[in-house]
């Protein structure tokens, strides 16, 4: 610690020549004054720890020196003497804010020496209770920071809070982008970056705070432009934290009180705990857009998947839809024959009705295969989706031989579900059996309700799967069979776990495979 200076003020030499020996003798630094407008220069140019100073002066008395002192620097302790001690004294005093008193003749030195100690250690007591109650707040703030997430709001929140907790109009917020210095944010006066190289000369060689106040001897451009801006008083402090470069500007204006060391201190807390909150801004943003990619992501590989099962559906569909056409075009002919009778005539539009209706059905079951289901699960019979599945590869099934068995309880609850997306898992379950089995075979499917949940297996008789690919079946592009996406069970895997349930490979030791899918029942 530097060692306290004392400014001595008394119009009596022999007093302050006293007082300057005696205290200069206990390790202070001193500096004494017989004229109080002469002390008042000095204080106005140069910090001084203690005033030590006579109430009865001409001209200008003890205690007009005293708030003249604290005007040009609050911080400053005082301690007065006198020869007239009285409750009127030592009352006005108090109101002044003086430290201490002393009456004059001293008796010993030591008397002197630790009533200058003791208004420094009041001094300082009081600089610490200032400087937690400036600060508590700031900490504070620490949780209005980090609840923005989004890096280009925190500019401003920053600037307010400035202009809050330093108690100046004056504020701005600059940041290093795109090989240049840029205004983010500001309150007030406070310098341009457009074109500045004054200022951005300073911008780009702060490496330390920088202060500036009223009557500065230097008179450099960055100084003299601060003038012509109206300001007095003013705090720039550099934040350099991770990839992000960014200085905070604070300023009052001229005449007004300047800035502090615990404004400076301020600045400083607030300045890490803003360059604290632009990282994390930062970070949240990335993740964002990471998240944003991976959903976007899920979304082709579902509809990619989609439409490879679509396509290995086409020529059971094209069946299902070329069968009732031919019905209707060979119902049609025949009814527009003349020679008919209106009986007949009936039978074929009836039967071309029927055969409409049919088509219709296959129609908007593809349509509701391709149509994305709605992002909200709701309840769903889960028996009715399976039947459609099975309706739409029932051709397809037929024709390579293969049986589906089901054994579904005749109460089985709801599940919470999205239709469209449980159809996609269910057709790919059963393709990917169909695949397995290409002599024929058969697929087992059971339903049973658990606790709160609803388990459905499918079991296949078909060439099972290799010990070696089980434990990652799940992840994309791990295919067991030539042509393969391995995509189907990643993106059914996904569904099901977005739907709050689980999709899992069964060893239950029987021929083939067996995929269990377990989900939660609906509301009661």
């Amino acid at each position: 610690m530097s060692t306290p200076f004392i400014l001595i003020v008394d119009d009596e030499p022999g007093i302050a020549r006293l007082c300057e020996r005696l205290l200069t003798k206990a390790g202070f630094g001193t500096l004494a004054f017989t004229d109080p407008k002469k002390a008042m220069d000095y204080l106005h140019e140069n910090r001084v720890d203690l005033l030590l100073v006579d109430i009865r002066m001409p001209e200008v008395d003890g205690f007009s020196l005293v708030s003249f002192a604290k005007e040009q620097q609050p911080d400053i302790a005082t301690l007065i003497m006198t020869g007239f001690g009285t409750v009127e004294t030592a009352i006005k005093a108090l109101r002044q804010g003086v430290d201490g008193l002393i009456l004059k003749p001293f008796e010993n030195g030591d008397e002197l020496i630790s009533a200058a100690e003791q208004a420094l250690a009041d001094k300082q007591r009081k600089q610490d209770a200032a400087h937690m109650q400036a600060l508590r707040p700031l900490f504070d703030l620490t949780e209005t920071f980090l609840a923005e997430t989004h890096p280009e709001e925190l500019p401003e929140i920053i600037v307010e809070a400035v202009c809050k907790h330093l108690r100046c109009e004056n504020a701005a917020y600059y940041q290093h982008q795109d090989e240049g210095w840029h205004l983010l944010a500001k309150r007030n006066q406070a310098p341009l970056t457009d074109d500045n190289e004054t200022f951005l000369t300073v911008l780009s060689h702060l490496d330390a705070p920088l202060t500036f106040y009223d009557g500065a001897s230097s008179q450099s451009e960055f100084y003299e432009e601060m003038q012509a801006l109206g300001l007095g008083s003013v705090l720039l402090v550099p934040s350099m934290q991770a990839q992000i470069d960014a200085v905070i500007f604070a300023a009052r204006s001229s005449g007004d009180v300047p800035f502090r060391a615990i404004d400076l201190d301020t600045l400083l807390i607030l300045t890490r705990q803003a360059a604290v909150a632009v990282e994390n801004a930062h970070l949240y943003e990335e993740l964002r857009a990471y998240v944003k990619q991976i959903e976007d992501s899920q979304k082709a590989l579902l509809q990619a998947e989609k439409m490879a099962a679509a396509g290995r559906l086409t020529a059971s569909i094209a069946h299902e839809i070329n069968n009732p056409l031919q019905a209707v075009r060979n119902c049609l002919h025949l009814a527009g024959h003349d020679d008919l009778p209106e009986e007949r005539q009936n039978e074929y539009f009836v039967l071309a009705q029927t055969e409409l209706e049919r088509l219709t059905t296959t129609v908007q079951r593809m349509l509701d295969f391709y149509r994305p289901g709605k992002v909200k699960p709701k309840e769903v019979d889960l028996a009715e989706i399976l039947a459609h599945v099975l309706t739409l590869m029932g051709t397809q099934l037929q024709k390579r031989a293969v049986e589906v068995k089901t054994h579904l309880p005749k109460k089985l609850p709801t599940v919470m579900a999205v239709s469209a997306q449980l159809q996609q898992v269910f057709l790919n379950l059963i393709l990917n059996a169909y695949d397995a089995m290409p002599g024929g075979g058969e697929i087992e499917i059971v339903a049973r309700k658990v606790a709160d949940f609803v388990e459905i297996t499918f079991q296949d008789s078909g060439m099972g799967i290799p010990p070696e690919n089980r434990e990652n079946i799940f992840e994309p592009f791990i295919s067991t069979k030539e042509g393969g996406t391995g995509l189907g069970l990643t993106v059914s895997y996904n569904i099901i776990a977005a739907l709050g349930g689980e999709l899992k490979l069964l060893n239950n030791n029987k021929p083939g495979a067996c995929f269990q899918v377990t989900l939660p029942i609906g509301e009661k």
